[in-house]
């Protein structure tokens, strides 16, 4: 199966990058979200996560690629939904991503180029002109969108990260499960 016949062409350059692509890092509020954030009335906070990206998420830790994400906000909920899909590198209230990025490099002895990020907005920028893959939602920033090597047919929230697993785990000569544990 190709990557075109589930959503979009991708050139050689894309395939290119993500072959070697060793770690993804994630925003989370209109990456992982569509972002919105709820607020209820005693000041709990709510977000909704898709499922289908949990299950892209678990599939590519399974396949050997590590994920991390890198948020600037800081909540329990990320924290809870990020542990339940066994991501292991979790960095919040980052209100400077470059230095939670440079530490996520350093620790796990990447280079530039065997990382991707995929973002929607100005604080991604930084990391985002760092990386060997920059992916932009379908709905980010134009800023955003212009300077990635890559833009999610799907918007954040709504697929957008199943998106980028499926590039990446396809490029990388791995089979797309439809079985296994719920996300």
């Amino acid at each position: 199966m190709q990557f075109a016949d589930l959503y979009q062409p991708i050139s050689e350059d894309v395939v290119s990058r993500a072959k070697q692509i060793k770690l993804l890092i994630c925003d989370i509020d209109g990456v992982f979200s569509d972002g919105r954030i709820y607020l209820g009335n005693n000041g709990e906070e709510l977000k909704a996560f898709n499922t289908k990206d949990g299950f892209g998420i678990k599939a590519l830790i399974n396949a050997g690629v590590e994920v991390a994400v890198i948020t600037g906000r800081h909540s329990q909920i990320v924290q809870q939904r990020m542990t339940s899909l066994t991501v292991k590198h979790i960095y919040q209230g980052q209100e400077d991503k470059v230095k939670a990025y440079e530490e996520l490099k350093a620790n796990l002895n990447l280079t530039d180029v065997e990382i991707a990020y995929i973002g929607d907005d100005g604080p991604d920028l930084p990391v985002m002109e760092q990386v060997g893959f920059a992916v932009a939602v379908n709905d980010a920033h134009p800023i955003i969108r212009n300077l990635s090597h890559y833009t999610t047919l799907l918007p954040g929230g709504f697929g957008a990260v199943r998106e980028l697993t499926d590039l990446l785990m396809l490029c990388q000569g791995h089979t797309l499960g439809t079985s296994g544990t719920s996300a």
